[in-house]
C-alpha cells in the first residue's frame, strides 16, 4: 500500500534559490543583447510560441512570428512530445532566436497532475533549445502578469490587452496561450534593457 503524506506544504513561499529573482536578473545581464527571442508558454495541449525582434532605441519590438502547437490529443504521451519538439525544432531553425524565454513551473494542490504533464512538455521544449545551444531563461508567471501589467495577478482578458497595447497590435492575441508568449518574450526584453 502506498505511503500518504499528509503534511501541507506552502510551496509558494519558500525561497527559490536557483531561479531567484535576483538570480536571474544577474543572468540576464550576463547575457550578450538579444535581438530576437522565443518566448515560450508551455503546456501539453497547447504551447504558445512568440518570436519578437528587439526594437532599435525606443521602437516597439515587432512580433516575427506567433501562434501555438497543439499535439492531437488522441496520441500516446511521447508521440504528443516528439511533436512539440520537432515543431519547436522548426520555429528555432527559422528564425535562429538569441535566447528562449520560458514560463516556470508552478503548482497548485488542487492540479498537481496539470503541473507534472505540463512539466514534460516543458522538459521537451528546454532539450530543443539547448541542443541548438540556445541560453534559455525562466520567468515566473506573476513577474511577467507584474512587468505587462502591472499587477502580478492579472487575469487573462488583463494579460491580452495589455500585450496588444503595449506593443501596438491591431487585435489582441489569441488563445492566451499566444498572449502569454508574447508576453514571456517582451519582459525579457524590458528586463535586458535595465
Amino acid at each position: 500500500m502506498p505511503i500518504r503524506l499528509r503534511a501541507k506544504l506552502d510551496l509558494q513561499n519558500q525561497p527559490r534559490q536557483r531561479h531567484s529573482r535576483a538570480a536571474r536578473n544577474a543572468v540576464i545581464d550576463a547575457m550578450p543583447p538579444a535581438d530576437v527571442v522565443l518566448g515560450i508558454d508551455p503546456g501539453l495541449s497547447r504551447t504558445g510560441f512568440a518570436v519578437l525582434r528587439r526594437g532599435r532605441g525606443r521602437t516597439i519590438p515587432q512580433v516575427l512570428e506567433s501562434g501555438y502547437l497543439s499535439p492531437p490529443r488522441t496520441e500516446d504521451l511521447g508521440a504528443r512530445l516528439k511533436v512539440l519538439f520537432d515543431e519547436l525544432g522548426i520555429i528555432i531553425a527559422r528564425h535562429q532566436p538569441q535566447v528562449m524565454v520560458v514560463e516556470d513551473v508552478f503548482s497548485t494542490f488542487a492540479h498537481p497532475r496539470s503541473a507534472l504533464l505540463m512539466a514534460h512538455g516543458r522538459g521537451v521544449l528546454l532539450l530543443a533549445a539547448q541542443q541548438q545551444q540556445i541560453p534559455i531563461c525562466h520567468f515566473l508567471p506573476n513577474e511577467i502578469k507584474q512587468v505587462i501589467t502591472g499587477n502580478g495577478h492579472a487575469s487573462k482578458e488583463m494579460m491580452q490587452s495589455a500585450v496588444q497595447k503595449r506593443l501596438c497590435l491591431e487585435q489582441k492575441p489569441a488563445p492566451h496561450d499566444v498572449a502569454d508568449a508574447i508576453a514571456i518574450a517582451f519582459c525579457f526584453l524590458l528586463r535586458q534593457k535595465q
